[in-house]
């Protein structure tokens, strides 16, 4: 199957644009846009400017839906409103630039705690509702499995499965480095042929470092001919700097064969 290989890096959202043009130099084919900080879709400015450097570059485009403040499974409605508002605000000005769009789902605050059924019922009424925007506007919203933090939802293939099924405009990123730190890899890798998309970064298995691939403890050859064998698509390398990119990506061209 045909892997396509992008690089994203959270870490830079609030750095000027020039590091984008090494990612086309170390011969990537794309570009996940975080679309957090100075990198914002729903500033003019911000959009024209990611705008050239994907026209100037030739780099196909992916996108990550701010998550900073956000819950989709907030109890506090106005808040809820809010993070549903800006996901969608998000997907509109994406639909200008990609089908893809990722997002984080909610999480179970102090008193959501007391009523963990109701938050689920809001994540899902959310998606729904997100759902049905992105479809209208040409975009496949895909939902991230999460890190390991109690208070995180998806962080279990099954918990993520069932959340996103049968709705329509909605499908799965799965984050191999997020898996990782839950340990498990082989638990998500078993469903890499219903995921929508793909990230990869690596870690020890305690937190989510962003490291380059074979800098951490996952098994980098397993994963790669089992995504290489069950995906196809685009796989978002996630890396803090260029240099860990060029590693990265010569490990990929090893691996995902």
């Amino acid at each position: 199957m045909s892997l396509v290989p992008y690089f994203s890096s959270s870490s830079k959202v609030w750095e000027s644009r020039d590091w984008v043009f090494g990612i086309e130099e170390l011969g990537y084919t794309g570009w996940e846009i975080v679309a957090d900080g100075k990198y914002r879709l729903d500033n003019p400015e911000n959009f024209a400017a990611v705008q050239e450097n994907l026209e100037s570059t030739g780099l196909l485009a992916t996108v990550h839906a701010p998550y900073s403040d956000l819950n989709l499974a907030s109890l506090n409605y106005p808040i809820w409103r809010e993070s549903i508002r800006q996901t969608c605000c998000c997907i509109h000005h994406a639909a200008d630039l990609t089908d893809r769009v990722t997002v984080h789902p909610g999480f179970v605050s102090p008193v959501g705690k007391l009523v963990p059924e109701k938050v689920w019922e809001m994540q899902k009424t959310a998606l729904v509702e997100i759902g049905k925007y992105a479809e209208d506007h040409g975009v496949l919203a895909c939902v991230e499995n999460m890190i390991s933090i109690r208070d995180f939802l998806c962080r279990y293939p099954e918990e993520i499965l069932g959340l996103t099924e049968g709705i329509p405009g909605i499908g799965i990123t799965l984050d191999v480095g997020h898996a990782n730190t839950n340990g498990l890899v082989d638990a998500f890798l078993a469903h890499v042929g219903e995921v929508s998309h793909l990230h990869i970064h690596d870690n020890h298995g305690q937190s989510d470092e962003h490291l380059a691939l074979g800098d951490g403890t996952i098994a980098w050859e397993k994963v790669g001919r089992v995504v290489a064998r069950d995906y196809s698509g685009r796989v978002v390398i996630e890396g803090r700097t260029l240099e860990e990119a060029k590693r990265s990506l010569a490990a990929f061209r090893k691996w995902f064969v």
